[in-house]
């Protein structure tokens, strides 16, 4: 961030901004402290308690993510951001991949969660970031709302980046069904895109958005002690985030349990609806700033890191945990979920390809998505596969000469190339 920048900010007095950060660890210290001794709650009070801790973990995310701006990129700021607000989920579906080794009936558990997770954040969180970006925009005094369907979201040609890697590993993600287990072999490949992406966006010009709040006072410091704050609030979001996260989640899912529910649909939507929920309030944040790009930005960056990272990583629990060294395998349900997975991912990939999310893109998405839970067997998933693939092709077709760009985003190009312009 530039000097000229920096100047422009509206800063808040230091001790404005130190009171906020200090009620937003307020709120969050008795969801840490509950956690640290073991206390045990009812699940209502447990979902308040929790819940609150998350709320207060997304304040210091933000304040964190924006602030970082002033040393890196705004695009490797938000897939910092994306890393800490999904660490719930690493830690949930770890666990269970974990346990899977010493007890096969918790390897269902690690795909539902990881599956679940990955659906819900292109069948739910997209579409609501949307919508909540048209009401930001209707709201503006220049307003430039089209109506609900060709309104939404523009996102920056940068975000092809986001796109091209995750496109690459749900490429590879095509093959994991025919093995029929998660391997060390997808470990390698799947970590590699992510560090491989990691590496993409590293110095990336993003344009510069002004800080205001506690966000501008914590990058106006000097350089040490305002590294130093970023960090400690990095930290503290993720101390909240992993305190907060999971056991809001369980406490959700002990409530469906006492209501007779299934606890493998349980554990693949409610505990990741808990897990999922700082990106996504994060993002919502950010659109409620007119800053949808950001939201999107973030999103993009979760869905590609559970995508790739988080599923390397459970072939490495599994074994951890006793499990064999060939790998997590998968059953016919798992496989069935995994495909369905990958066929929204295709589809959420090509909705995105002309870097524009409309409000009519965002309702397919979430009916979609809506449409599995009255499918009328497991197998049926399999068609809903096949329609997924059908609507991308569709969307590619339509725009397909958005599609030369995304196929050239995963090179850094040379200053002053047609790549560059691209990108």
């Amino acid at each position: 961030m530039s000097e000229t920048a920096k100047e422009s900010n509206a800063v808040l007095p230091a001790r404005t901004a130190a009171i906020r950060i200090s009620l937003a660890l307020l709120a969050a210290t008795p969801a840490v402290a509950v956690r640290l001794t073991g206390m045990s709650l009812a699940p209502a009070v447990a979902v308040i308690v929790f819940g609150v801790g998350v709320l207060a973990s997304v304040a210091l995310l933000m304040w964190a993510a924006e602030a970082v701006r002033a040393d890196i990129s705004g695009s490797l700021a938000l897939a910092l951001l994306s890393v800490v607000a999904i660490l719930p989920e690493y830690a949930v579906d770890i666990f269970f991949a974990y346990r899977s080794g010493s007890d096969p009936a918790y390897a269902a558990y690690a795909t539902a969660n990881m599956t679940g997770a990955n659906r819900l954040l292109i069948g739910v969180a997209w579409p609501i970031l949307t919508f909540v970006a048209i009401w930001a925009i209707r709201r503006r005094p220049t307003s430039e709302y089209k109506g609900w369907f060709r309104s939404g979201i523009q996102l920056d040609k940068q975000r092809r980046i986001e796109l091209w890697f995750l496109g690459a590993a749900t490429l590879y993600a095509l093959i994991i069904p025919l093995t029929g287990r998660l391997a060390w072999y997808d470990t390698l490949v799947l970590g590699a895109l992510f560090a491989g992406y990691l590496w993409r966006i590293r110095g990336n010009t993003d344009s510069e958005e002004e800080l205001t709040g506690v966000a501008a006072t914590v990058a106006a410091q000097p350089p040490l002690r305002r590294r130093l704050l970023v960090a400690g609030l990095f930290v503290a979001a993720a101390i909240v985030i992993l305190s907060a996260a999971e056991p809001f989640g369980q406490a959700l899912v002990e409530a469906g349990s006492q209501l007779g529910v299934d606890r493998f649909l349980l554990v693949q939507w409610l505990a990741p609806i808990a897990s999922e929920s700082p990106e996504v309030l994060v993002a919502i944040t950010f659109a409620l700033r007119n800053r949808a790009n950001d939201g999107m930005t973030a999103l993009l960056a979760a869905k590609l890191n559970q995508w790739t990272l988080l599923i390397a990583c459970l072939p490495i629990a599994y074994y951890l945990g006793g499990g064999a060294a060939a790998g997590l395998p998968l059953d016919a349900r798992q496989t069935e979920e995994l495909v369905l997975t990958t066929a929204q991912t295709i589809l959420g990939i090509a909705v995105l390809v002309n870097l524009r999310l409309t409000g009519g893109k965002a309702l397919l998405l979430l009916g979609l998505f809506t449409a599995q839970f009255v499918l009328p067997d497991e197998h049926a998933r399999y068609a809903m596969s096949v329609v997924y693939v059908l609507v991308a092709v569709a969307f590619l077709l339509v725009h397909r000469h958005d599609v030369p760009p995304l196929l050239r985003a995963g090179v850094r190009p040379r200053p002053g190339s047609r790549k560059a312009e691209d990108n």
